[in-house]
């Protein structure tokens, strides 16, 4: 069969790449496109355009790229087209994917999304585009099809990916060979992950570095995105001697005695690995207004979202300064009560991801449903 998929940021590569391997595995004849990045060529797919040339956050850059934005739509309907797949599969990125749900949809071609745009955080009435034109949802988070069943849509629910992302922690590096081969010093170390996208990583990093005097018994760490250039960084950090490691970030949170992360996919992730955390977001001041009064959820980080509490600390616009980031990086950092809890509340998220699998249950389930 002939495959289309589309992911429009880091996470989703990810994703879709290991959904892409499931697919191979159980489809011999299977051939790939889309647009995403690194790791989805690298499973097999001939890649269109890279996600780092879709990444517009908040609104007014959004609207300063509307020209941009329209090519994009424009180029991917031709390209669609051309391709013409058996499939279109859409990963994330609510903006651009529920639009091509509908143009797709509209010339004959049969669509599935996989990994669920966040509905239920904010317009829940586009529920009924996925209605109207995607033959099959599947989602990843185990409230999202209670949430989905509320509007008489049924969707699957296939567990977590990042379970069998996470599950490589088995095979990674000692401490003593981590700090070896990146030349860090034997200190402890706090991880620091200001997010995938320039702008994000900009306005985070600046507020994070802050906070690096305060502890000078610990050496920080960068986990840098893959699809950003290392001199980014260092226009940054300046002449501060802060090393920035790619593709390690997951062996770099393991070693990791704390961290710091931009609310998004980190957060879980950081969960996962079971490295007790701080969660920072800070964006411009309009979209933060607009945001505020859109977007319904009590928290903003995926742990606090799916266990339905607190565990995390969540530092938020204002309250992502100096002061506070040292009070709650002091609290997660050595034996404490705050460390501690954090550690437990960790088991009964996974408890509630469920088991790994995620990628080849949605290759089976999609082969199912195309082979129907």
């Amino acid at each position: 069969m002939r495959y289309y998929l589309i992911a429009g940021e880091a996470s989703g590569d990810l994703h879709a790449a290991n959904l892409i391997r499931a697919l191979a595995q159980l489809d011999g004849s299977a051939v790939f496109k889309g647009w995403g990045g690194e790791q989805m060529e690298a499973a097999g797919v001939e890649l269109v355009k890279h996600y780092r040339d879709l990444a517009y956050m908040g609104f007014f850059q959004v609207i300063t790229h509307l020209p941009a934005i329209k090519k994009n739509f424009d180029f991917c309907e031709k390209d669609l087209l051309s391709f013409r797949p058996d499939i279109l599969i859409l990963i994330d990125y609510p903006g651009f994917n529920l639009r091509m749900a509908k143009y797709a949809a509209k010339h004959g071609i049969r669509v599935f999304y996989y990994i669920s745009p966040q509905l239920w955080a904010w317009r829940s009435a586009r529920v009924q585009i996925l209605k109207k034109y995607v033959e099959h949802t599947f989602v990843i988070l185990p409230f999202e099809k209670d949430f989905f069943a509320r509007f008489q849509y049924t969707v699957d629910f296939v567990g977590h990916p990042l379970l069998d992302v996470i599950s490589m922690e088995k095979t990674m590096v000692s401490r003593d060979e981590f700090l070896k081969t990146h030349d860090l010093p034997d200190r402890p170390v706090i991880a620091l992950l200001p997010g995938s996208r320039k702008m994000e990583i900009q306005k985070m990093l600046q507020q994070m570095i802050r906070v690096i005097p305060r502890f000078p018994e610990y050496q920080f760490v960068i986990a840098g995105a893959p699809a950003i250039p290392p001199a980014f960084y260092s226009n940054i950090i300046e002449d501060q001697k802060i090393p920035v490691l790619f593709n390690v970030t997951y062996t770099l949170l393991k070693h990791s005695e704390a961290a710091l992360v931009t609310s998004g996919t980190a957060t879980l992730e950081t969960a996962l690995i079971r490295t007790p955390q701080v969660v920072c977001y800070k964006g411009d001041a309009f979209s933060y207004f607009i945001a505020r009064r859109i977007v319904h959820v009590k928290y903003i980080s995926l742990v606090n979202l799916i266990l339905d509490e607190p565990l995390v600390k969540e530092l938020i616009q204002s309250d992502l300064n100096l002061d506070n980031l040292t009070t709650e990086l002091k609290n997660i950092l050595g034996d404490g009560p705050v460390r501690s809890k954090i550690i437990q509340g960790y088991n009964d998220l996974l408890e509630k991801l469920g088991g790994a699998g995620a990628s080849i249950r949605a290759a089976s389930l999609m082969i199912q449903y195309l082979n129907k």
